[in-house]
This record gives structure tokens, C-alpha cells and sequence, in this order.
């Protein structure tokens, strides 16, 4: 039985802090350092610059990172896996490659292909989400450096641990435990207090301003402790794990190419400081199907952000909207799609006059760039010397700009070739999963006893007593909530019930919200299908990828049981 393999993640998206990778190298010993780089907004991002230039189209970040410190993982026997590769995994190892030979360091380096499919008509890109065995496969023949393309984020982790344990591809439970671990490690330092719900309880005890990137220990059998490199920011402890865990997943089912991993089968618990032990996974064949992103140009966009200062917000709102209608009304291109948002941000009697002024938000999308460019502008500006007292905007409107939109569907998994390009040019197809499990709804677990009904209550925020972590998937917003103690946990399933969600939210009142329950993590999960209308690319919302929907949530009242509070 092999030691447990030591693995780290150095970036959670493209843009992400930029000394990570030589903070990981250096901060303790690791055996496989990974960075996840890719979104769904940045599938798009990368399709732009590539049809700028061809040969682009990879993370540059992660090139610029690799010159500083590829030495250092070299020396220390490092390996590196990253899907900075993104539409040119073929891409980047060459320029790698010629990186290596620049700094004069001997390195195997290996990529995955396969993921790219072909784009529909007026499309940009296709996408398959592979699984791990691409990467096993170069980690075996002796790559320093493995770079892929569209693999799952959990497979970066997946694929290593694989390689590490000799584990074959039905050891279903094994390959679920190195899912969770994934899942936790994939997006950084939101495991270790970076975006945490209960921050604040954080600051007496713990340096939150430079937070260190999380680790896994994972074990032959799956288990796995979560920590972080000693002497480096943040916290992990249960409570950041289970967000982390909760965020931008679904049901207790938590599909990949490789196994669905049941998310209800995970306990955790604290294994010293800084240390949260993950065990009980338990995983079940993999659905017959590949998700797909595909991502287009949807058309183009406009916004205009008027300024409402002082007295009769309202009223003011009202006036501009009817005239900037009008003006729409006599165009010759009127946008197809225009919303209007006030947010009421001002105060009564205000010291300053930021304080004073609210917010109103006209936002437009057409298919034709002159109907959101000087039909927009052109209505917005004209109106400023004849419209509500104190008229201006928060900057002028510009010309438009396109926007994409995200969209996912599922294929056969056969129709994915999935293909590993070893150190030496060797090219390998990845077999077809032995067994395939068509993907199905857990039954709902019983609830547990509730408080007993005559407990005293008060009028309180929902976030005194619960976390959350809320985050996009295309269209769709997954918030996650959970609470720390079992009698919290027994009001919390019994009171935030679907209908209570959409009377707290009021956008999701007309949309379909899917509750999960999760006992052994004391969490309730909510996807609100629909609300970001065609993903965060499109900026249909405030808040385009519903990073603050969670905190939203926990600001709302509701009666809580006072022995909670």
C-alpha cells in the first residue's frame, strides 16, 4: 500500500493570484501540484482570443507562472497538472516545451485532446467534459507536466490520485472520495475562509487577508484529509469544507466521467488544526453520457446606469423610463430585449450624496448592433438637459458589445474520443467506461424530528444561524445553506422548505426551485433553474453568476427558534 498521495491546487480560475503556484512549491512537500483555469465564461474568453489568433486560445497566465517556477517543481519532484490548456492543449505543451528547453530543465511533458468537438453553425466552441484516465495515462508514462483541455475540475485530482494508487476504473468508491476531494480543492481559497459565511467568526483567531491554497492527503481507499501548507492564511475546518463542498452542486448524486460520487454518503470531521478528514464516500458507476458547453455570441448588449438623487426616486424613475421608451418608440431599430432595474440605494436625510441616490439600471440586448448603439445612446444622452432634476449617468453609453451565452446538453460518451498524448508523441484513446449507470434521483431521506412546536421565536436574519454558498451553472443558480449544530439542522429542514425559499427570494417565485436534502452535512441545496437567463456571459443580472444570491438569502428574516440564536 502506497503512502497517501500529496496534492495541491495553485489556482481556482483564470485571474486567480498569480504567486500561488510558487507559494505551493515552496510552502511544504506536495507531490502533484494542480490549477484549474477554466469556466464556463472562460470557454468564451478563450474562443475570443482565439479568433484573434489561432495559435492562442490556453491560459497565458499559467505560462507566465511556469517561467518563474518550473525550476522549483523540477527540483523538488513536483509533477504539474493543469486544464490551462483550455481550446489548445496541444498549444500550450508545445510552448511548454520550448519553456523547458529556454531554462535548460529536462521535462516530459504530456497533454489530453479529445474534448473538442465540432461547433454548430454560427457556434464557438464544443466541449465535451472528460474525465481522468487522460491524465493517469500521461502520469504513468512519465510526464513531468500533464496539460489538458475540458476535463471536469475534479478530474485534475481524479487522474493523479489514480495514477498514485493503481486504481482501476470500478473502484467506484475509491474514485468518489478523490471527487469530493477534488471538488474541495478546485476552486482554492474558498476552502481555506476565502468567501466563508461566517467570516467574522473567523478574525479573532485567523489571518483572513492572504489566505493559503488548499491540499489533499488522499489515502488508497479514497479517504482524504483536507489541509493547507503550514504558516499560511486562512482556516480549513469543517465549516469551509462543507461550503466548499455545497457550492455549485446539485443532488446527493454528483455525476462525472469517471463515477457519480453520492454526496450524501460524505462525513466530515476534524482531524486537527487546519485538517478536515473526508470519509464514507461512496460512488456508483458513471451515466453513459458526457456533458457538452457550448458557447456562442448571442447578440449585443448595452447598458445605461441613470443616477436618482434626493427627493422622489420614484417618481424620477418614472419619468426617464417613459422617456426613454418614447425615444424607443420613434427609433428605427428598437432593442429586442430591454429590462429595467432600480435599486433603491439611497437613504432619507443623507450626509453625502452618493448616500442620497439610488440606482436605475436600463439594460438592452438585440441581435442587430445598431439597435443597442446610437438608438441607446442616443435616447440616453439627448435626454440630459430635459428630463428629472439632478440628471446624470454613472458613465456615457458606448457603441454595444456582443455578448455569449452558455449552453450544456449531453452526448454518448462513445461519440468522445478521449486521447492521451504521451511524453513521446504516443498517442493513447482512453477505453469507454467498463459499466454506465443511467443518472436518476436519489429519495429524499426523512426529515428529522422536529423542535418541539411551542419553542419560543424571533424575528431574525436566516444568516445567524445559517451559512451559504451560491454559484451559477449556464442558466441555473445552485445555493447551498447549511447550519453547525443538529438541533439547528432540525428546524432548518423542516423551515426552509421550497415554498419558503421563493417567499425569501422573490426573483425564483415564478421559476422552478429544486430542493436536495444532505443530513450528514446538515445542508439543504436549491438550484433555481432559470434565473440567470442564458448564463453569466449574457450579464442578464446584477449579479450575473449569483455569487451573492447565498447572501442574500441569509439577510432575509424569519422567525428562528431563540434556543438557535
Amino acid at each position: 500500500m502506497r503512502r497517501p498521495l500529496r496534492i495541491a491546487n495553485a489556482s481556482g480560475f483564470y485571474g486567480d493570484r498569480f504567486d500561488a503556484m510558487r507559494e505551493m512549491l515552496t510552502g511544504g512537500p506536495l507531490d502533484v501540484l494542480t490549477g484549474d483555469y477554466l469556466a464556463e465564461l472562460t470557454m468564451l474568453i478563450l474562443g475570443r482570443d482565439r479568433l484573434k489568433d489561432p495559435r492562442l486560445g490556453y491560459a497565458k497566465t499559467f505560462l507566465r507562472q511556469l517561467e518563474e517556477c518550473l525550476g522549483i517543481a523540477h527540483e523538488r519532484g513536483v509533477r504539474i497538472v493543469t486544464n490551462a490548456g483550455g481550446l489548445n492543449p496541444a498549444g500550450l505543451a508545445d510552448e511548454i516545451k520550448e519553456l523547458a528547453a529556454k531554462l535548460g530543465i529536462p521535462l516530459r511533458v504530456a497533454h489530453v485532446e479529445g474534448d473538442s468537438l465540432p461547433p454548430r453553425p454560427g457556434g464557438l466552441t464544443a466541449h465535451a467534459y472528460l474525465g481522468g484516465t487522460g491524465i493517469t495515462a500521461c502520469l504513468a508514462a512519465g510526464a513531468d507536466v500533464v496539460v489538458t483541455g475540458r476535463v471536469t475540475d475534479a478530474a485534475l485530482v481524479t487522474g493523479p490520485a489514480a495514477w498514485w494508487h493503481g486504481w482501476g476504473p470500478e473502484e467506484y468508491d475509491a474514485l468518489a472520495g478523490a471527487v469530493v476531494a477534488g471538488h474541495v480543492l478546485e476552486c482554492g481559497t474558498q476552502a481555506t475562509g476565502g468567501n466563508y459565511a461566517f467570516f467574522r467568526d473567523l478574525f479573532r483567531d485567523h489571518d483572513l487577508r492572504h489566505p493559503g491554497f488548499p491540499l489533499a492527503e488522499i489515502h488508497s481507499d479514497g479517504t482524504s484529509v483536507i489541509g493547507k501548507h503550514p504558516g499560511t492564511g486562512g482556516i480549513v475546518d469543517v465549516g469551509t469544507v462543507t461550503a466548499q463542498l455545497l457550492y455549485e452542486t446539485g443532488g446527493a448524486r454528483y455525476a462525472g466521467p469517471d463515477v457519480t460520487a453520492r454526496l450524501d454518503t460524505v462525513r466530515l470531521a476534524a482531524d486537527g488544526p487546519d485538517r478536515v478528514r473526508i470519509t464514507g464516500v461512496r460512488g456508483e458507476e458513471p451515466p453513459p453520457t458526457l456533458k457538452v458547453g457550448r458557447c456562442r455570441i448571442g447578440g449585443w448588449r448595452n447598458e445605461v446606469v441613470f443616477v436618482l438623487s434626493g427627493l422622489d426616486i420614484e417618481a424620477k424613475a418614472e419619468l426617464v423610463r417613459a422617456q426613454v421608451e418614447e425615444s424607443f418608440q420613434r427609433a428605427k431599430s428598437r432593442p429586442a430585449d430591454i429590462r429595467w432595474e432600480l435599486a433603491r440605494t439611497d437613504h432619507p436625510d443623507a450626509p453625502t450624496e452618493e448616500t442620497s441616490s439610488a440606482l436605475l439600471r436600463l439594460v438592452v440586448r438585440d441581435p442587430d448592433p445598431d439597435a443597442v448603439g446610437r438608438t441607446v445612446s442616443g435616447a440616453a444622452i439627448e435626454l440630459a438637459l430635459g428630463s428629472y432634476p439632478g440628471f446624470h449617468v454613472t458613465a456615457p453609453p458606448g457603441k454595444g458589445a456582443p455578448y455569449g451565452v452558455f449552453e450544456a446538453e449531453y452526448v454518448d460518451a462513445g461519440e468522445v474520443e478521449h486521447v492521451a498524448v504521451l511524453p513521446e508523441g504516443v498517442r493513447e484513446s482512453m477505453p469507454r467506461p467498463v459499466r454506465t449507470r443511467v443518472l436518476e434521483d436519489v429519495a429524499e431521506p426523512a426529515l428529522p424530528e422536529p423542535l418541539p412546536a411551542a419553542t419560543p421565536t424571533r424575528r431574525a436574519p436566516l444568516g445567524l444561524v445559517a451559512g451559504a454558498r451560491s454559484g451559477d451553472k449556464g442558466g441555473d443558480a445552485n445555493v447551498g445553506v447549511w447550519v453547525r449544530s443538529d438541533d439547528a439542522w432540525r428546524w432548518l429542514a423542516h423551515e426552509l422548505t421550497v415554498e419558503r425559499f421563493q417567499e425569501l427570494i422573490p426573483e425564483s417565485r415564478q421559476l422552478k426551485v429544486v430542493r436536495h436534502q444532505l443530513p450528514h452535512l446538515r445542508a439543504l441545496n436549491f438550484t433555481v433553474h432559470g434565473l440567470l437567463g442564458e448564463g453569466v456571459a449574457s450579464q442578464a443580472r446584477f449579479d450575473p453568476q449569483a455569487k451573492a444570491l447565498g447572501e442574500w438569502l441569509r439577510s432575509r428574516h424569519l422567525d428562528i427558534p431563540e434556543v438557535l440564536l
